[in-house]
């Protein structure tokens, strides 16, 4: 098969001066008083003009975003760019509304307390709505252990007449989707009641005006800039004496730049005496090694089919540039369907259409783990513009092996195997193995069969609750629980900034929930019908583009549109 070719990306944007950086952030500066004083009836009508001006800005968006990455016009790739990008920002500027007209505590729908008395806020579904759209679905939010399931402390504090100083947020934008910047410069809004500097990802500098035009209503009233630039505008941005918190997504190497200094010497003397480069509140998501774990179980061929395709589609998505892209897939070893399994996930990779490796670096993060994995399998054609999808067998599970501490950024897949023919063994071993060997603690996904879960609840249960990841995926790819809005996105809480890995704090979070400590969304053992991450779905573009549109005002009436399109898939 020829390589594919590839449309030309968008025009590079010029990268903002330092004299120009220093004159937005004292406009911000000069504003984050007014910000802090706007009431919550300004904030929503902020946020309803938003809704209409990013639904004017979409199209070119998704454009610019389609040619950026490679994508042919009406291809799965141009509909991935509409949910990746348009339609969560969509969908988090309306409940961030719904939020501010319940006064920043809107009422969860469930409020469970495990037996060990810690609090789990079952924020999903919420409506008729969600249960039509998302049929089988729930999604919870983990309150840490010991605290209380309270919500909003910004909105309780304005409504007891308490108002913080303000601040500047500097945040960095991520390069690979679209929604991240805009999604958490919401958050530091609307949650941290800051200011923002956005600097963009010079990956996708192409979005920055779209983002200015969506959120002209913040950009006009001084509470939003966009920069451009490289490491020296960052630099600059994060050390200005007027920015007061840093927000970043990106890699961990990017995170101890900033707070301890970019020399590595530097690094270790700061970080053995804890004298810090920049000592500001610092946030950050900075990825992870991403398991998947397969728990054994009696799996039809059907069902083996369904789940080789989603584990393909958790790979594939966004030619694997996801920070929740699964990475190492962990198989029970003796499990009779283990080698089926196998085999099909292999057959799936391999029907996966190319990717364009739009990503800085790919090729080389590619030959690192090629250098190491002499028994790679590529599964498809290497050009310069293309990375195949590519199995690792046999990876070891060893402390420190290079599979499970670097993050590929492409599309490999670790093949890893733990004992255990039945449950409770393979969750024994599984569980420890995704917590101490796999480096990060972002998100991971776990295929539990519903006759394995009914007959060993209390094993699933245990391991649910025992993996240390923000997020966590039962039957659906990760990438679920960044989508849904209404949970928590960011690493497990604890790490040291010393030891950063996945980074600190949460975004989205729409509950306002003030003390998270992970988020949980289970789904169907088969998801009808065809998932939207699927390399296979047939109608992405239009239930991108309709997902995106009824998310700005969703209802009964206009729900028949989208479930056609989604069903066409």
């Amino acid at each position: 098969m020829p390589s594919p070719s590839f449309p030309q990306p968008p025009p590079s944007v010029p990268p903002t001066s330092l004299a120009e950086c220093d004159a937005a952030i004292d406009r911000l500066d000069a504003a984050k008083g007014r910000w802090v004083a706007t009431g919550i009836p300004e904030r929503i009508a902020l946020l309803r003009r938003a809704i209409e001006d990013l639904k004017a800005s979409a199209d070119g968006w998704v454009a610019d975003a389609a040619r950026a990455k490679g994508h042919a016009p009406g291809s799965a790739g141009a509909g991935e760019e509409w949910l990746g990008g348009p339609m969560t920002t969509m969908r988090n500027l309306r409940m961030l509304i719904e939020t501010l007209e319940a006064g920043g505590q809107p009422r969860i729908p469930e409020l469970i307390r495990r037996p060990d008395g810690q609090w789990v806020a079952r924020v999903f579904p919420a409506s008729l709505i969600d249960k039509l759209l998302f049929t089988g679905f729930t999604a919870e939010v983990w309150i840490e252990p010991g605290k209380e399931p309270t919500q909003g402390r910004l909105y309780r504090d304005k409504a007891a007449g308490r108002l913080g100083p303000g601040g500047v947020a500097c945040v960095l934008g991520a390069g690979n989707q679209a929604s991240i910047g805009p999604m958490d410069l919401l958050y530091k809004l609307f949650v941290d009641d800051e200011v923002v500097v956005l600097k963009m990802n010079p990956v996708n500098e192409w979005l920055g005006p779209h983002v200015e035009r969506a959120f002209r209503a913040f950009v006009e009233k001084d509470w939003l800039r966009v920069v451009y630039g490289g490491a020296e505008v960052g630099a600059y941005l994060c050390a200005h004496p007027k920015v007061t918190s840093i927000h970043v997504t990106g890699s961990e190497r990017t995170h101890d730049a900033i707070v301890w200094g970019a020399d590595p010497e530097e690094q270790a003397r700061r970080k053995a005496t804890g004298e810090r480069k920049i000592d500001k509140p610092i946030t950050s998501e900075l990825g992870a090694v991403t398991p998947l774990l397969v728990v054994p179980g009696p799996w039809t061929d059907a069902e083996i089919d369904f789940q080789a395709r989603h584990t393909a589609g958790m790979v594939a998505h966004n030619a694997s540039f996801n920070c929740n892209a699964a990475k190492v897939l962990v198989l029970p070893r003796g499990w009779d369907r283990r080698d089926a399994f196998l085999s099909r996930v292999r057959e799936a990779l391999r029907a996966a259409p190319p990717r364009k490796a739009y990503y800085p670096g790919a090729q080389q993060r590619y030959d690192g783990f090629l250098s190491r994995y002499p028994k790679a399998e590529p599964l498809g054609e290497r050009s310069a513009d293309v990375i195949p999808w590519t199995l690792i067998p046999g990876v070891s599970t060893d402390q420190g092996e290079y599979a499970l501490t670097h993050e590929a950024f492409c599309g490999v897949l670790a093949v890893v195997d733990v004992d255990g023919a039945d449950a409770e063994t393979y969750l024994s071993g599984a569980v420890p193995f995704a917590n101490d060997r796999c480096w990060g603690t972002l998100s991971c996904m776990m295929l539990v069969h519903p006759q394995t879960e009914r007959e060993h609840r209390s094993a699933v249960d245990a391991a649910i609750a025992g993996l240390r990841y923000g997020g966590i995926g039962v039957n659906v790819w990760a990438g679920v629980v960044y989508g849904l809005v209404a949970t928590t996105w960011g690493a497990f809480p604890g790490h040291p900034l010393e030891d950063i890995q996945s980074g600190r704090g949460v975004v989205h979070n729409t509950y306002l929930l003030d003390h998270p400590q992970k988020s949980v969304v289970r789904a169907p053992f088969v998801i009808k019908p065809t998932p939207v991450w699927f390399p296979d779905h047939r109608n992405l573009p239009e239930l991108g583009r309709r997902l995106t549109m009824f998310e700005a005002a969703p209802s009964l009436w206009r729900l028949p549109p989208v479930a056609v399109a989604g069903l066409k898939g």
